[in-house]
């Protein structure tokens, strides 16, 4: 049974999401890194969705690489405005809109990529997520989910905030906010695989990279 709630922990909403959104907005060659890496599995043309885009920051990076059809799906108001702002600025064209991941507003078959990055961990039902992915993606989909990963140690995550260039406060408050809540949220290779289990994908592909995972999802071909 699906909570009422579509997310764990507090509501990234105000003052939280904006400091979110300025912290991680430091981390721009991140994005165009993740960006590129996801380039290279589209076709012109593609539709793309990324599930809980927070900010924006890797949907409009992506849009800046190729004539994509790029939809953002995110629970937070302020999320959904700041993207949004964000994309105009960048001018691109990239419709960010307010959903549950678990539910999302589209027609099955709609999209030909889907994505998830730093987000999949705090969902409600994660499970339901995945069939939500599964069905909004064509036959031949592919979808990616990248996100820590519940055994990264003290000293990758120390190194992983050192490359963020924060300042010293944030710097403190992001390694705690790691430490001592996304990992505990955060899923291990048999968690993800299990869930891929329970869901029409029936299986993952799990490659480490650095403090996490890159889970990659596939529907196969009609």
């Amino acid at each position: 049974m699906r909570t009422a709630k579509a997310y764990k922990g507090i509501p990234m909403e105000g003052m939280i999401a904006a400091w979110y959104a300025r912290n991680t907005g430091k981390m721009a060659e991140e994005f165009r890194a993740c960006a590129r890496r996801i380039a290279a599995h589209l076709s012109p043309g593609a539709a793309v969705l990324e599930a809980a885009p927070g900010p924006g920051y890797l949907a409009v990076e992506l849009a800046k690489l190729g004539p994509y059809r790029i939809t953002g799906v995110d629970i937070s108001e302020t999320f959904v405005r700041l993207a949004s702002e964000h994309a105009a600025r960048s001018g691109v064209d990239v419709a960010f809109r307010q959903g549950n991941a678990a539910a999302l507003p589209f027609a099955s078959e709609t999209f030909d990529f889907a994505c998830c990055r730093a987000a999949f961990k705090n969902f409600s039902d994660p499970v339901g997520a995945l069939r939500e992915m599964h069905r909004v993606l064509r036959p031949g989909g592919s979808a990616l989910i990248i996100d820590m990963r519940n055994d990264a140690s003290d000293e990758t995550i120390d190194a992983a905030v050192d490359d963020m260039q924060l300042d010293r406060v944030n710097a403190f408050l992001t390694r705690a906010t790691f430490k001592h809540m996304l990992r505990k949220r955060a899923y291990s290779r048999a968690d993800f695989q299990a869930m891929a289990a329970a869901t029409p994908f029936g299986r993952a592909d799990v490659v480490d990279d650095g403090i996490g995972f890159d889970v990659w999802l596939r529907k196969p071909s009609a």
